[in-house]
């Protein structure tokens, strides 16, 4: 394996005993149509409720709002708050404002209002829990590890503070498909179900604002960007870290073709269309659903985005209704450009909606259902669904409730060697864990095929060393999500890059194995201020002398003979896995998957100052003898962080 190290000096104190953060305390798993969870008792009827929005932006299928109307008045607010602001790109901001100022006006037309607010959501909600007084508290339950230890802080700070009535009650609500009991393993096995869908709710009348308060305005793009900007700390070092990925693999690789030029630096490159800080608000057009400066992502209003959904589902038909006739046209392109892949386009176009929660999950399943059977004459075909349309939108509804549903149950559940946590990334879920509290960072990265849990008996033992150890599971394996999105190399390196600068936070020592390898291999070298350190066990990819930048195509489109392909790829390993893994552990120095002495004469001719170890296993040696490569890598780390040396390499092969 090579590893390309970039070594600084960094404190190494640790304490063992601590390597593992404790679990989050487990939480009731029921699922129903007004899934409501009060933390310190019921809600109640009286005094006045907040309801905090998040990515829950809408009225419409609202079980939250539901329930707070109850209250004698209800606070709507939305905070908007750095940690949260700062996982969006400048397309998105721009969505959640258009989102926010529709929002607001649909809530005034029930006699209500939106409160907009700048700070930390728990400082925030605090201060408004005393001046309203208020006796509840709702808000979407969450996966999410940062939001989730957001809401435990307001808890938190929430219970020092001293009422008349008592201490506010926190009330958690969801918007489920099923009412179901016992999740299955497998997504497949819970389509099979076939469980009725949960109706949605109507949106309540309000009770009104009683009260005399400051409602706050609605911020352009460039307040928000200037407050981000005003309250980052780290002066523009930390602005150089996180402006790292403004530049995507793609166009870091065709500029450095163009300029034939491999150092470069993000200072001499351009940013993307509209990841700029000059990037300007455009004003929404009252007849496009592209209401953003890119106009790449189907956005507004609940009823603009129902719109396009409704223009979506129809794009086959040859006539369209005139209320949908102008979205119609301007979707078409846009679908176009978008279908990678059979289905695909929904998720491209929609996915932002869905995240900021314009509209619920749900309701795009109701809706799609609802035109397949005004198609079929009020029928269901047991066979699939009529158009390719229907079938993407209801295919990726449940996609995502069902990763959802089963991050719930794994947050809930107490049993297991790690205790996972969730980042979302480009609206995905990403399971990752993590090790240790002081010490050098290390993230180790599984192969094709694994996950996390592939590093199970590497975690633990390396972070007792003094250093601190995430293990992530890769976008498309295990439990992290899989949407239907044209998988490459550069998708998972900027995955790589983009959790080093928003979970990690530092520059890390990586460690892959097969395509874990390649991936952290190109991540370090297109972004190599985010590695001290490369550690490539049995690595994938090839070493090609004189290698100079290629041509990348956006448009990979997959065929029809390449997804029936894949099909009998998957139908094959199904029915062979257990050979093929057995291949995979074989006894002496020995992998299956490559030439390790070829590899290894290449490595030497072709790099100086590169360390390597031979070790007797197959092609997953962390999995097979993970004491010796625990040993290896803990006594790299040490070298590396005890001196500071130009940049070297490492390379473990079998």
């Amino acid at each position: 394996m090579a590893l390309l190290l970039h070594p600084r000096l960094f404190s190494v104190s640790i304490n063992p005993k601590q390597a593992f953060p404790a679990r989050r305390a487990p939480l009731r798993f029921s699922v129903s149509a007004l899934d409501m969870r009060a933390e310190s008792g019921g809600a109640g009827n009286n005094g006045t409720a907040i309801l905090w929005y998040k990515h829950d932006l809408r009225i419409e299928d609202h079980p939250g709002l539901v329930s707070a109307s109850q209250h004698c008045c209800v606070v709507p607010l939305y905070v908007f708050d750095r940690r949260i602001l700062l996982r969006f790109s400048d397309e998105m901001l721009e969505l959640l404002l258009f989102a926010l100022e529709d929002l607001r006006k649909l809530l005034k037309e029930k006699g209500s209002n939106l409160m907009i607010r700048f700070g930390r959501a728990e400082n925030v909600i605090g201060e408004l829990v005393k001046e309203v007084q208020a006796s509840s508290i709702f808000v979407e339950e969450e996966v999410e590890y940062e939001l989730c230890i957001m809401l435990d802080v307001i808890k938190e700070s929430l219970s020092t503070i001293s009422f008349k009535g008592g201490n506010p009650k926190i009330v958690t609500w969801s918007t489920p498909f099923y009412d179901v009991k016992d999740l299955p393993s497998s997504f497949d096995d819970f389509k099979k179900l076939k469980l009725p869908v949960v109706s949605s709710v109507v949106s309540p009348e309000l009770p009104g604002n009683v009260m005399n308060l400051s409602w706050g305005t609605l911020p352009t793009l460039a307040d928000v960007k200037e407050y981000m900007d005003d309250i980052s700390d780290g002066g523009n070092k930390k602005k150089e870290w996180t402006s790292i990925n403004k530049f995507s693999a793609e166009n870091l690789l065709q500029r450095k073709k163009l300029r034939k030029n491999l150092d470069l630096k993000p200072a001499d490159l351009k940013e993307e269309q509209g990841s700029g800080s000059k990037t300007t608000q455009r004003k929404k057009s009252e007849k496009s659903v592209f209401v953003t400066s890119q106009g790449s992502l189907v956005g507004g209003g609940s009823s603009c985005v129902l719109n396009a959904l409704a223009a979506y589902l129809r794009y086959l038909e040859a006539g369209t209704v005139v209320s949908i006739t102008v979205t119609f046209f301007l979707l078409h392109e846009k679908l176009r450009l978008t279908e990678k892949r059979e289905g695909a386009s929904f998720q491209a176009l929609f996915g932002s909606a869905l995240l900021l929660g314009i509209i619920s999950r749900r309701r795009v399943y109701l809706e799609a259902i609802k035109y397949e059977k005004e198609r079929n004459g009020g029928f269901l075909s047991p066979f699939g669904y009529s158009t390719t349309t229907v079938a993407a939108a209801i295919n990726t509804v449940s996609s995502m409730e069902w990763y959802w549903l089963l991050t719930l149950k794994g947050q809930r559940n107490e049993a297991g060697n790690f205790s996972i946590r969730i980042w979302r990334w480009n609206n995905y879920l990403i399971q990752y864990t993590v090790a240790g509290h002081e010490g050098p960072a290390i993230l180790l990265v599984h192969g094709f095929g694994a996950f996390l849990e592939h590093y199970r008996d590497n975690v633990y033992p390396i972070a007792e060393a003094g250093n601190r150890v995430w293990a992530i599971t890769l976008l498309g394996f295990g439990k992290s999500e899989k949407p239907n999105i044209i998988y490459t190399e550069l998708v998972w390196a900027e995955l790589l890059r983009d959790f080093i600068i928003e979970v990690v936070g530092e520059p890390v020592h990586l460690v892959g194995n097969s395509i874990g390898g390649y991936s952290v291999a190109i991540a370090a070298g297109l972004w190599s201020s985010l590695a001290k350190s490369v550690v490539l066990m049995n690595s994938a990819g090839n070493i090609i002398p004189e290698y100079s930048a290629f041509d990348y195509s956006k448009d990979r489109r997959s065929s029809g003979a390449a997804r029936l392909g894949a099909r009998l790829l998957l139908l094959y390993l199904r029915f062979n896995i257990r050979n093929i893994l057995k291949n995979f552990y074989p006894t002496g120095m020995k992998d299956p998957l490559s030439d390790s002495k070829s590899m290894l004469a290449m490595f030497r001719e072709h790099f100086r100052g590169i360390a390597i170890k031979e070790i007797d296993a197959g092609h997953c040696p962390h999995d097979e003898v993970p004491n010796e490569v625990n040993s290896i890598i803990k006594e790299w780390v040490v070298t590396l962080e005890s001196q500071v040396s130009p940049v070297v390499s490492k390379q473990f092969q079998q």
